[in-house]
């Protein structure tokens, strides 16, 4: 029988540390080392790992020359150098970590993959060279590098030099951001320490299995030291999902093919998609002129309806391969933003937007749509990934405004809003954004700042609601329909000022009416500004950009408007 702490091999019968439930040894390798009763996440040695990540027949092992490494001669109840040679007769690895290079369904990918029985994972000189070879392979390759860690943090035995290993790893990884190499790492049981606070943390994606646990200083460390109570499941997965640390819980099962995804944005491999003329229209009504004149009061209603599409609803209905990421890394997971990696047509595309609902219980878990700054902190996350990775980003606006609240203002939502908007501004990618219902204030605008603007035919764009501003200019909220007409919110207004580019028609009713009409229309809108968009490069989008946002409110020396402007 295995015990807890130690790696399930097959044996006739093995017992699980977690429920105690005596597992047939067969059925257990069939489950990949989950127990099949109780859902416990088995430890797996490092070879057994990438056997079950990567393609078969794709594995080539790396092995550089790792020398013994004793700097300080140290010894505890035995030598260093007994302890590094006991570790490797027990598991006939030279260190802590296995380097390999191969396929994950066909996409290519370096990993390092730490093995917990070596000494404990512990981060060392030879585990830094490693992790630092390994990432040298992969920029020499621009091949996405992935890291699956298992750590008891530093290696005592090697002193400050082991803690040295924390900077030579971060900055392979720095070198990998700049050079655009998608990284991504998975969060085995345990992973503390030195490799929490450097290169595990670092990477585009960070994934972890159920129940994995992860932190810089250990439980009994700091219940030994501040001699503090700590909550239940305290640096589990799912707590560190919560609060906004890591980006997906993964079970084994299906961590492979979420890879495979993952790894497809950053391997060049865009999925071709049904031929389609290149000049074919993209549905956009983008003449005034063309929209009929609309009660502005009854357009903010109909922008509101909840039975209107989500956010949720277009990923699932518009695009291909969404996958989630969570958190702003920070410490906070806001659910009024929701965001991750997807296709558009076989492209690869970071999509993000607001998130209302429709229940009760739905809407008060989203916040009614108003982020906080730990939302617009994810969001700002998610972009700087996807003008590392050349990816185009769409944003979806659907919100009321940022959340007025007193914890939002002692994080900084002030500053969260400010940061997103100048991000997006120098965003070297393809931007557009679809104002999908209501778009209020700045909290709509740190998601809008956009190549191009579109705006579904009842959706509405505001510095303020109509009842905002009917209680601080009127002081009557029953104003708030002679505010709105004043604001001129709706799309019609807003096409005319130059405000939006184009205006999504709406199926009769509304969208709210027809969400499959609804999303082949945004669908056929998003797609077709996006091939126009990406005949442009990074310089080009982003000195239109800065133009077009320089626009607004400019006046010629005759003191008229803008040029652009008039054209409208």
């Amino acid at each position: 029988m295995t015990g807890h702490g130690e790696f399930a091999e097959e044996r006739e019968w093995t017992q699980c540390p977690a429920c105690r439930a005596l597992i047939y040894g067969k059925r257990l390798t069939r489950s990949l080392q989950v127990c099949p009763e109780c859902g416990a996440h088995h430890r797996i040695a490092a070879h057994e790992r990438i056997a079950q990540l990567l393609d078969d027949g794709s594995i080539e092992l790396v092995e550089p020359v790792v020398a013994d490494f004793d700097p300080l001669d140290f010894s505890d109840t035995k030598p260093y150098v007994e302890r590094l040679a006991a570790a490797r007769r027990k598991t006939g690895l030279d260190e802590a970590v296995v380097l390999a290079r191969g396929t994950v369904d066909g996409n290519p990918v370096v990993v390092a993959a730490m093995d917990f029985r070596f000494l404990g994972g512990s981060l060392g000189s030879a585990v830094g060279e490693l992790i630092t070879i390994a990432a040298e392979i992969a920029l020499a390759g621009r091949i996405p590098l992935l890291l699956v860690t298992a750590s008891g943090g530093a290696r005592m035995q090697e002193g400050v030099l082991s803690l040295m290993q924390m900077v030579k790893t971060s900055q392979a990884l720095g070198r990998l951001d700049e050079a655009g190499v998608l990284t991504i790492s998975v969060i085995t049981d345990p992973t503390y320490g030195g490799v929490a606070a450097s290169f595990a943390t670092l990477t585009d994606f960070v994934l972890a299995e159920p129940k994995a646990r992860m932190g810089f200083a250990g439980p009994r460390v700091i219940q030994q030291t501040i001699k503090q109570t700590l909550p239940p499941g305290f640096q589990t997965a799912e707590f560190l999902l919560a609060h906004g640390l890591i980006d997906a819980i993964r079970p084994r099962e299906e961590l492979r093919a979420t890879l495979a995804r993952l790894l497809s944005l950053g391997g060049g491999r865009d999925i071709p998609a049904q031929e389609r003329p290149a000049e074919a229209a993209d549905g956009v009504i983008r003449n005034p002129g063309r929209l009929a004149d609309a009660d502005a009061w009854e357009n903010v209603q109909k922008a509101r309806d909840v039975g209107r599409p989500t956010t949720l609803d277009y990923l699932s209905r518009v695009f291909e391969d969404f996958e989630e990421m969570h958190g702003d890394r920070l410490g906070g997971d806001c659910g009024a933003i929701v965001g991750g990696p997807a296709r558009l047509d076989g492209r690869a595309v970071m999509v993000i937007g607001h998130q209302k609902g429709r229940t009760i219980a739905e809407l008060s878990l989203r916040n009614y749509g108003m982020p906080t700054p730990d939302g617009y902190r994810k969001a700002a996350r998610l972009m700087r990934t996807a003008a590392k990775l050349g990816l185009p980003v769409i944003t979806f606006v659907d919100t009321p405004g940022a959340h007025p609240g007193i914890e939002a203002e002692e994080q900084g939502q002030a500053i969260a809003i400010a940061e997103n908007i100048r991000l997006m501004a120098a965003l070297p990618v393809p931007v557009i954004t679809l104002v999908s219902g209501e778009g209020g204030s700045g909290g709509a605008l740190a998601l809008a700042v956009a190549d191009e603007v579109l705006i579904c035919a009842n959706g509405c764009y505001s510095v303020i609601t109509p009842e905002g501003c009917a209680a601080i200019l009127w002081n009557d909220p029953g104003m708030a329909p002679a505010a709105a007409a004043a604001l001129r919110v709706d799309a019609k207004q807003l096409l005319r000022m130059g405000v939006v580019d184009g205006v999504v028609p709406e199926p009769d009713g509304g969208n709210q009416a027809d969400h499959l009409v609804a999303a082949q229309r945004v669908h056929k809108a998003l797609a077709g500004t996006l091939r126009r968009l990406s005949e442009k490069d990074g310089a080009a989008l982003v000195a239109e950009r800065r133009t077009r946002f320089r626009s607004f409110g400019a006046v010629d020396v005759t003191g008229s408007e803008s040029e652009r402007h008039r054209q409208r």
